[in-house]
């Protein structure tokens, strides 16, 4: 019997550590799991107050920059839409930073880098407009932008890098001539601004800011490549370069006419030979880009004083 009350306290004893067994992993678990619940909680409250915080950040942003609003016609009727479209800006804002940058690499004496970022801005100034008419998505807004926008990289940019490479050297003769440059160019957009939709659309009164820009920067490129910098800058190429800011400034604003290839249809059929002759264009420019794209801007620059000349021709005399 003493056995057998024996062999049942052993056994109960067993059975009662049986049910202890999942009381004590209660309680090793159980805290373990109500801080990690706690903590679960924790972190979704941090991220509910920031989203909270970022809400009330941009609204009060919200608050001290008012959204823009301009007039438009539709089908007839002028109606107030607020926002600005995205796409176009984008280039518009590329080519502001590319200009931007070209004037932080001058002052920091990369003439090569500065003239690229300058033949950059005018790849993005060539796509602005067009990414805005094949998306239906022109506005005032744009237009003004990009206005600015050309002011810096073909005007304030191209005038500061040719002063920082050579001009600088020249005293005031130097900022002088950078200065027509820069007045010239306002001057110039200012009066395109004003005369949209006046004269022939297949023409330009006056030599385009962008290539004006790319006469300067390419310039300035070939003159890199040659080692003209610096103390290694001839005193007469000195004297040249502010000779040609001033004239290519004045073809800015003078009454020539340029071909504004806006009558070019790129959306037609064309002969084999057009693509032909595209590629052979891309294979020359690669062979020397920056003495090729001076040639072909200053080419330009040309044909406008030429085209003069010929209409003077073909007008009888009064």
């Amino acid at each position: 019997m003493a056995d057998s009350r024996d062999l049942q306290g052993e056994g109960g004893a067993d059975d009662g550590g049986d049910t202890e067994g999942p009381a004590v992993v209660d309680t090793l678990t159980g805290p373990a799991s109500r801080a990690s619940v706690d903590q679960d909680t924790a972190n979704s409250e941090s991220v509910s107050l920031l989203g909270d915080s970022l809400g009330e950040a941009a609204s009060s942003i919200e608050s001290l920059i008012d959204d823009h609003e301009e007039e438009v016609s539709e089908g007839g009727r002028t109606v107030k839409r607020r926002g600005v479209y995205l796409l176009p800006n984008l280039f518009t804002t590329g080519a502001l930073f590319c200009g931007f940058y070209a004037v932080v690499a001058a002052m920091r004496g990369d003439y090569e880098t500065a003239p690229i970022a300058i033949l950059f801005a005018l790849i993005f100034d060539g796509l602005d407009g067009r990414v805005a008419r094949l998306t239906n998505s022109s506005s005032k807004f744009g237009a003004e932008y990009d206005s600015l926008a050309d002011m810096v990289s073909f005007g304030v940019a191209p005038a500061l890098v040719m002063f920082s490479w050579a001009l600088g050297d020249l005293g005031k003769i130097g900022w002088s001539a950078s200065f027509i440059y820069v007045a010239c160019a306002a001057l110039r957009l200012a009066r395109f601004n004003t005369q949209v939709g006046v004269g022939d659309p297949n023409f330009f009164m006056g030599l385009a800011s962008p290539p004006a820009a790319c006469i300067m920067a390419c310039t300035v490129w070939v003159c890199q490549d040659q080692g003209w910098v610096g103390a290694a800058l001839p005193a007469e190429l000195g004297i040249l370069a502010a000779a040609l800011t001033t004239v290519v400034a004045i073809l800015m604003v003078a009454n020539v006419p340029y071909h504004s290839f806006k009558g070019v249809d790129l959306h037609g059929r064309v002969p084999f030979v057009a693509i032909l002759l595209v590629v052979l264009i891309f294979g020359l420019v690669t062979v020397d880009p920056p003495k090729i794209l001076l040639l072909a801007s200053l080419t330009y620059a040309l044909s406008g004083p030429f085209e003069q000349l010929r209409r003077w021709r073909k007008t009888p005399p009064k």
